[in-house]
């Protein structure tokens, strides 16, 4: 079974990677070349969108958002109107269910299959091969991509539903850690205000109830003052604003979550889009005029 995938970045990378590490018959596309030839050195093939829809069995993208999504599969062009019948196309983009939805319904007219399939895990899960993956669509589709590409970059990947349930479970998730990240930065800060060593509260409430994989990854990215991304603000952004869209068309309220979307507008107001999002903890020390930060001994 030949494989496509298309978007080789911060996550796509490390996931194609894996496939390419396991012997898979790979063949990727990227904007930027040297990302191509890096995974043509793992044993892929480089390809344009025509050569992998006419000759991929399979075919996976991760890409920044909806519209570059639909411009890759039904575009001037796009990989969809060179795929045959019966083959798969499986997105782990950030998106909308409605946008998933809506790719589901073309490809579907066309007798290619599609699964929306999300992943959580960040930059780390991806380069370990241990994202938990979120899916909507065909059981039968489902089973395939578990069998055949699921298995090589993620630790678990569950069908959550039909078409667009993969993508709602993102946003879901992307509720919780987002908040969860935000809380974990307003706690540090009142820490830090009050006298006491951000490091030290974290080793001390690691382990109790507080304690989460959250605050493992982000808490010492922030007492270190380490915002090189491995998720950054701009794509939880965009995921966020997917939030939020979708919460008002079905008339959910969402209170803390659209706190949480003005936190991210501040940043963006003050550049901080491309920082990780441990960097939520700077908008908290600008308000307590205080830095987050190990403390000498």
């Amino acid at each position: 079974m030949k494989v496509g995938f298309i978007g080789l970045g911060i996550m796509g990378k490390p996931m194609a990677s894996h496939l390419a590490k396991a012997g898979v018959d790979l063949m990727v596309a990227d904007l930027n070349q040297d990302l191509v030839k890096e995974l043509e050195l793992l044993g892929a093939k480089g390809g344009t969108y025509e050569e992998i829809g006419k000759s991929c069995d399979i075919v996976l993208t991760i890409l920044p958002n909806a519209s570059i999504v639909k411009d890759v599969y039904f575009g001037e062009n796009g990989v969809a109107q060179h795929m045959k019948k019966g083959s798969l196309v499986i997105d782990h983009s950030s998106v909308t269910a409605t946008d998933s939805r809506e790719c589901y319904d073309k490809l579907k007219e066309m007798g290619i299959g599609f699964l929306d399939a999300p992943v959580s895990g960040g930059q780390e899960g991806a380069v370990r091969g241990s994202l938990a993956i979120m899916v909507g669509g065909d059981e039968a589709d489902f089973r395939l991509a578990e069998k055949e590409v699921f298995c090589h970059y993620g630790s678990s990947a569950l069908l959550i539903g039909g078409s667009g349930s993969g993508s709602i479970t993102k946003l879901a998730n992307q509720i919780i850690v987002n908040n969860n990240i935000a809380v974990l930065a307003e706690a540090l800060t009142f820490a830090t205000k009050a006298g006491a060593d951000p490091e030290k509260v974290f080793q001390a409430i690691r382990g109790g109830l507080a304690g989460s994989q959250v605050m493992e990854d982000k808490a010492p990215r922030m007492v270190n003052r380490d915002f090189v991304a491995g998720g950054t603000i701009k794509v939880n952004h965009k995921d966020i604003t997917n939030v939020i869209n979708t919460a008002h068309a079905i008339d959910c309220p969402i209170p803390f979550t659209a706190q949480l979307y003005e936190v991210q507008q501040t940043l963006k107001v003050h550049g901080c889009l491309n920082d990780d999002h441990a960097a939520y903890v700077k908008y908290f020390e600008k308000l307590a005029d205080v830095t987050v930060k190990k403390m000498e001994d």
